[in-house]
């Protein structure tokens, strides 16, 4: 069983910064694209960002030059550092994990609250 678990969300004041994390645990074969999704009241969850096995990395335009996604992949995990944060960035933040294997299986996390308020 493949469990992914976020850490890291929090009340921030409009400017500020947060830093997302996310770790997988369980039996994982061919981890290939982690990413972060998020999902505000009333609203479809959305793709935020997202990075490959091999590091390339896409953005949302909504968060482009402000997050950026790294990952580790010896501990299959990934981050989100979200800099310049403002309040319609408010949402369930989700980590998502899909695998390189035939059935491109996908995983995601419990999600983590973000609230930009002042």
């Amino acid at each position: 069983q493949v469990h992914l678990v976020e850490s890291g969300g929090g009340l921030v004041q409009p400017g500020g910064s947060l830093r997302l994390s996310c770790a997988a645990s369980g039996v994982i074969f061919a981890p290939d694209v982690m990413g972060w999704y998020r999902q505000a009241p009333g609203k479809e969850r959305e793709l935020v960002a997202t990075i490959t096995s091999r590091g390339n990395e896409y953005y949302a335009d909504s968060v482009k030059g402000r997050f950026t996604i790294s990952r580790d992949n010896a501990k299959i995990t990934v981050d989100l550092q979200m800099n310049s944060l403002k309040p319609e960035d408010t949402a369930v933040y989700y980590c998502r994990l899909q695998l390189a294997d035939m059935f491109r299986r996908e995983y995601w996390g419990q999600g983590t609250q973000v609230t930009v308020s002042s």
